[in-house]
């Protein structure tokens, strides 16, 4: 696909981020699509379309869009074929979904991973590297509060810092690509990579840090940062993280306002007990400041996952860094901790608590 001449697009997966990005995809016009498997979900988007919230009032609006339920989706043979399908499903769903999406693509379609981990190999085995795109949606912190309604709980990055940044699996600019990000970027703050491979594990690295804290506590942002185990162990965890992304040979980007370098000696400054060393109390003072910004309530995926009986991605974010460092000889300690405290309170063997951490 070259160009995108009034293009068909799908949202595989109309979750928190899913029907965040549609809703404002099918605001500015475009033709969009969403997929699910919940059928009040489904309904709500076919009846009223989708509500979309956020902190300011430009950010309010509903939008009708078209919804399409798991057993009405072989029916698209007979519509116009997919353009663009954004696979906005939970990590471990990513096959099937992408599976299931195949067969409606135009010979021209693409797939675009907008979601948590590393997810694109995954996607191109099935549809091919030269249609595989990935997309990473930085401090987005939206919740699917109910039927056809999203919440964003954060002000927009704008200037600040970057939301989106998409990039083709092969790591060149297209035509494509710079549409796709020209309507990201009526969202939010959005740009086009080269490097979708370091921007992804540098994602992997925010999320390492605090989704699984967030779930294995039951707290919210605003909660667990102020409290020293969960903020030391996040710092812990940035440290191994960055070190087993770099040793794999990814060219990490700055890492929630550091470079990578400055996680990894802040995390060292706290394992040898320098708690006062600089990188660890920029780091610290750094994370101490988002605690204070964050919205009361605000929690990562997972924590939201967690709280409504959901299945976690903490073996593709903190089990991947750890299976990763095991496989290069990087330990990585915190990270196996936190996939431990994460699925002893998943399986019903602990309650989410600090304790969890300790």
């Amino acid at each position: 696909m070259t160009e995108l001449n009034n293009p068909r697009i799908m949202i595989v997966g109309a979750g928190a981020v899913g029907a965040y990005v549609g809703g404002n995809l099918a605001k500015q016009g475009l033709d969009v699509s969403f997929f699910d498997a919940w059928p009040e979900h489904v309904q709500k988007m076919r009846t009223d379309g989708i509500t979309l919230e956020g902190t300011t009032p430009e950010e309010c609006f509903t939008v009708p869009v078209k919804a399409y339920n798991l057993t009405e989706l072989q029916g698209l043979k007979r519509e116009k074929p997919i353009d663009i399908a954004f696979i906005c499903v939970k990590s471990y769903d990513t096959a099937w979904a992408t599976m299931l999406i195949k067969d409606y693509l135009a010979p021209t379609g693409c797939v675009i991973s907008l979601q948590n981990c590393m997810n694109e190999e995954t996607i191109a085995n099935i549809v091919g590297w030269g249609k595989t795109l990935g997309c990473i949606a930085a401090k987005i912190v939206v919740e699917l509060v109910g039927p056809g309604h999203v919440i964003r709980r954060i002000a927009k990055g704008g200037a600040e810092h970057t939301v989106f940044r998409a990039g083709e699996a092969t790591c060149v600019i297209t035509p494509r690509l710079e549409t796709i990000v020209g309507w990201l970027s009526k969202i939010d703050s959005a740009k086009a990579t080269t490097n979708l491979w370091g921007e992804r594990w540098s994602k992997l690295v925010a999320n390492a840090m605090g989704n699984g804290v967030s779930a294995s506590t039951g707290m919210s942002i605003k909660e667990y940062m102020v409290q020293e185990p969960a903020r030391h162990l996040s710092i812990r965890i940035a440290g191994e993280s960055v070190r087993v992304g770099q040793a794999l040979g990814y060219a990490l980007e700055e890492i929630n306002g550091f470079a990578p370098e400055v996680w990894d000696l802040a995390a060292q400054e706290l394992e040898s007990g320098a708690n006062d060393a600089p990188n660890f109390r920029k780091v610290e003072e750094k994370l101490l400041a988002n605690a204070a910004k964050a919205k009361e309530g605000a929690r990562p995926s997972m924590g939201q996952d967690m709280l409504k009986g959901r299945r976690t991605e903490i073996e593709f974010i903190n089990g991947l860094v750890a299976n990763k460092g095991k496989e290069i000889g990087i330990p990585t300690p915190a990270s196996s901790k936190l996939v431990e405290a994460v699925q002893s309170v998943e399986q019903g063997r602990a309650p989410a608590g600090i304790e969890r951490l300790m």
